[in-house]
């Protein structure tokens, strides 16, 4: 899934644009809850090297909250890893281009449901 499939996914279903906070960071957004403005997903562009892979390539990653009990089963499949700047036992991160689209419209759902 390429970022601007995720957002128009999200955009679909929640009626949620991206919102890029940092005037620092212009690529990196975060999608927030419309009322309440909780962050329910971010999306960054990262050197693979932060996140401990072999690579200093440039890659968009999506930072979801999941059940605390489902981060370990979670982080063995391809592509979610721990999560990068947030709490490890609450969040992951999905290589976006590297997990199937439907995982991750799944994980968008559950991290909506836990933010709300």
């Amino acid at each position: 899934m390429k970022r601007e499939a995720l957002f128009a996914a999200v955009f679909d279903k929640y009626q949620v644009e991206p919102d890029y906070p940092w005037d620092k960071f212009k690529d990196y957004a975060v999608l927030r809850h419309r009322y309440k403005r909780k962050w329910f997903g971010v999306v960054l562009s990262i050197s693979s090297a932060k996140l401990g892979l072999e690579s200093d390539e440039i890659v968009d990653i999506l930072n979801v909250k999941v059940m605390p009990g489902a981060v370990g089963s979670l982080r063995m499949q391809p592509g979610i890893l721990p999560a990068y700047h947030m709490n490890k036992e609450h969040w992951v991160t999905v290589l976006i281009d590297k997990v199937p689209d439907e995982l991750i419209l799944g994980l968008i759902d559950e991290s909506f449901g836990l933010t709300r």
